[in-house]
């Protein structure tokens, strides 16, 4: 790792930090971010089991912390600029290692959903805090890109490694062990922290924390985000959900106005003059509805297609994690040499070929090894766009606004997420009803089969959709934020 030191804006003399044991903090707590997403889906059998939850509700363990991990993220990017970076880092971290304690010994469902929608908070204050960490420690250009493409490989790698990790503690030790383990994790990251990243500097100017669009764009985006993930579980007419649909929108129109009227708002609808932002925001919607549920179908594919354990579920995506890792490293030196754009073309084209490929295994009769090839390729291709994406969602934004930037792409990756699981998980399910046995086996194949082919389809609009940035050579000289030449170079 690099070597190249900081200043401790708020040490004495300016004490050098080197850059590298940072970048190691902020690369672990984006893996525990990302492995929280799936650690548990593979216990959920045993812990509904244990606790008595009906199988109908397992899905709340998942969706609990989806659903407040995607509505507080611009509350996170606000806290983060306006708070300071290294302290919503800590206290993230903080509230993950508490959450996850209670988890682990939760006595009943209601304990243990709660437990996991304080995990989703935290992870809405850690992941904005940290990109923007990355984006105003490291200059941009190609020590951010390597920056990114560590840290990214860590968060890619940890949608894969959650199930691989999971899958051999519960095998085990239990269900409780997947909670367990975030304890000494999170807690250990905290601590490194305080002593290795810079100190919050002192704040210059005074701004508000926007309460109004605070409120109303959590309160917006968390409803939305409840309604995508219930919707396919109790049915999109249930009461429930519709209400949360209609909340929501009226929320999200109240923010709107409330933004538009602000002398200091939490969201400036300025910022989306930045090209690179907005296509960025849109590739990560895109790549989280893609690319980022296979973990979910493949693992309904192991265990409820194919019948394997929670241990032999987890092994099975050791090969993935490491194609992605290989990915996001590519991905940087992609970026540094041809540029972004040309950089996030050729990952989604790697993705389309992978994943369709990947399809093929898709089959109740298909082995292990009619998957590995797909595997590959698709996890290789999602490596390179997941770092080119946030290294183009980075660009051209100001220092002070880093974070907010960080959680308009992050919302909207959460978003994806719950869109793209809400909609294939219906298109999956068609053919099953009244089906048991080996005919309910093969229809879940093949509705898998299918789910797989139309995340290749969305693959394809992603590309199109980064065909709008800019072609910059690698090379060109980076405009100061705020210059008449990075203004010119947005838009």
């Amino acid at each position: 790792m690099s070597s190249t030191s900081v200043p401790d804006q708020g040490s004495p003399g300016g004490a050098p930090r080197h850059l590298g044991w940072i970048l190691t903090l902020l690369a672990l707590a984006q893996l525990l971010y990302g492995l929280d997403l799936n650690i548990v889906f593979v216990a959920l059998p045993e812990i509904g089991q244990e606790l008595g939850f009906p199988g109908q509700t397992q899905q709340l363990v998942v969706s609990a912390y989806v659903v407040f991990a995607g509505g507080f993220l611009l509350f996170g990017g606000r806290a983060a600029d306006l708070l300071g970076r290294r302290r919503m880092f800590v206290l993230a971290l903080s509230m993950y290692a508490v959450s996850s304690l209670a988890g682990g010994l939760a006595p009943s469902p209601e304990v243990i959903v709660a437990a996991r929608a304080v995990q989703g908070i935290a992870g809405a204050l850690l992941l904005p805090s940290t990109l923007s960490l990355i984006n105003t420690l490291f200059e941009e250009g190609p020590k951010r890109n390597r920056a990114l493409a560590v840290w990214g490989g860590a968060g890619a790698s940890g949608l894969t490694i959650g199930a691989l990790l999971g899958g051999v503690l519960t095998d085990n030790f239990g269900w409780p062990s997947v909670f367990f383990v975030n304890v000494p994790f999170g807690g250990l990251v905290a601590l490194c922290a305080l002593f290795v990243i810079p100190r919050d500097p002192a704040r210059t100017e005074r701004r508000k924390f926007d309460f109004p669009g605070s409120l109303t764009v959590t309160g917006g985006s968390t409803l939305l985000v409840f309604a995508l993930v219930e919707g396919p579980e109790r049915g999109w007419g249930d009461g429930l959900v519709a209400g949360a649909f209609v909340l929501a929108v009226v929320l999200l129109a109240l923010f709107a106005v409330v933004e538009s009227r602000s002398a200091d708002p939490l969201m400036p609808f300025r910022l989306f003059g930045n090209r690179n932002l907005t296509v960025g925001m849109l590739v990560t919607f895109l790549y989280m509805a893609t690319f980022g549920v296979l973990p979910y179908f493949l693992t309904v594919l192991m265990q409820s297609v194919h019948g394997y354990s929670a241990l032999q579920t987890g092994l099975g995506f050791l090969i993935p994690s490491l194609a992605i890792a290989t990915g996001t490293q590519l991905g940087e030196r992609f970026a540094g040499r041809i540029g972004t754009r040309t950089t996030l073309v050729i990952g989604f084209v790697v993705g389309i070929v992978g994943t369709a490929g990947l399809a093929l295994g898709f089959d109740s009769d298909a082995s292990y090894a009619m998957l590995v090839p797909g595997l590959i390729v698709s996890g290789v291709g999602q490596g390179i766009v997941w770092t080119a994406m946030w290294i183009a969602a980075a660009t051209g934004t100001a220092p002070q606004e880093q974070g907010v930037a960080n959680g308009i792409a992050s919302t909207a990756l959460n978003i994806g997420n719950a869109i793209g699981l809400a909609i294939f998980t219906v298109i999956a399910e068609i053919g099953t009803d009244g089906k048991a046995g080996q005919a309910l086996t093969a229809a879940r194949a093949d509705g898998e089969f299918l789910v797989v082919l139309l995340t290749a389809a969305g693959m394809v609009v992603g590309l199109l959709v980064t065909l709008a940035l800019r072609r910059q050579p690698a090379s060109a000289a980076v405009p100061a934020p705020g210059s008449e030449e990075e203004a010119l170079a947005t838009r």
